[in-house]
């Protein structure tokens, strides 16, 4: 069974970090792009970031770019989001997806439908 599990959500002070995680099991995560997505309550879902398969190219939204760094270790089927200086505006649920068609092009990377794949969520919340 093909699974995408994100973990590393909890709650942060602002200013503060965390290290999400997206393992995959079922697949083999080297052979997909992957995107970090989130969604706050009561707002649309919104594309943050994404990697290529080889981890050579990566690309951001302008609301995390600088703070948020996207990495993957094949060897061990995860992808990562290193997320700093956080805010409050940055709570949400914070999904992975993959794809195996992918492109750095804005319109194609932040369109939920490339991804063939979604995890389930971790909740992130920012809060003094």
């Amino acid at each position: 069974q093909l699974q995408l599990v994100e973990s590393g959500g909890g709650l942060v002070q602002p200013g503060g970090s965390l290290r999400l995680s997206c393992a995959a099991s079922g697949f083999t995560l080297g052979n997909y792009a992957i995107g970090w997505f989130r969604q706050a309550p009561g707002k649309d879902r919104e594309a943050i970031s994404s990697i290529s398969t080889s981890g050579d190219t990566t690309v951001y939204s302008g609301s995390v770019k600088g703070r948020f760094t996207i990495s993957r270790d094949n060897t061990k089927n995860t992808v990562y989001l290193q997320m700093n200086s956080l805010k409050p505006e940055d709570t949400a649920v914070y999904y992975c997806a993959a794809a195996r068609l992918w492109s750095a092009s804005q319109d194609f990377w932040m369109d939920g439908r490339v991804y063939e794949h979604w995890g389930q969520g971790t909740q992130v919340t920012v809060s003094a």
